[in-house]
């Protein structure tokens, strides 16, 4: 067994609940700290330095989930825009029609969150899924 610091699990969590939330046939949103560094969205829809973003296979093109960045494009008032999202600065993702999904520590913070709840600026009940 090695002493190496594994990996972050966020980026394997995101595809399998992006699959999980996509087989259902609900609408994956993830809530996006807008001010981390390396972060492309349109500052227009920020708010709190937040912004959450419909990742939709229908709403969406050429989506990346990648294990260090999450790239699309995505129309914003008409206008197609690139969006490049750290996986870092994925804070949760979750069903707009249910809220179910997850709520991320900070990155690098190991001790599970006490209770999760919804952020802020979005409407639907977030759960933690275990």
């Amino acid at each position: 067994m090695t002493t190496e610091a594994m990996t972050s699990s966020r980026p394997y969590l995101i595809r399998a609940l992006y699959e999980w939330i996509s087989a259902n046939d609900l609408t994956p949103y993830v809530l996006v700290n807008a001010e981390a560094p390396s972060t492309i969205v349109p500052q227009d829809y920020v708010e709190n330095g937040k912004i959450v973003l419909n990742i939709g296979g229908q709403s969406v093109q050429g989506l990346s989930l990648g294990n260090e960045v999450v790239e699309f494009s995505a129309r914003f008032s008409g206008e197609a825009t690139p969006i490049n999202v750290p996986v870092s600065a994925i804070l949760a993702i979750y069903a707009r029609e249910n809220g179910q999904g997850m709520v991320f520590n900070e990155e690098g913070d190991t001790t599970p969150p006490s209770s999760p709840g919804p952020p802020k600026p979005t409407k639907p009940h977030l759960k933690l899924v275990k």
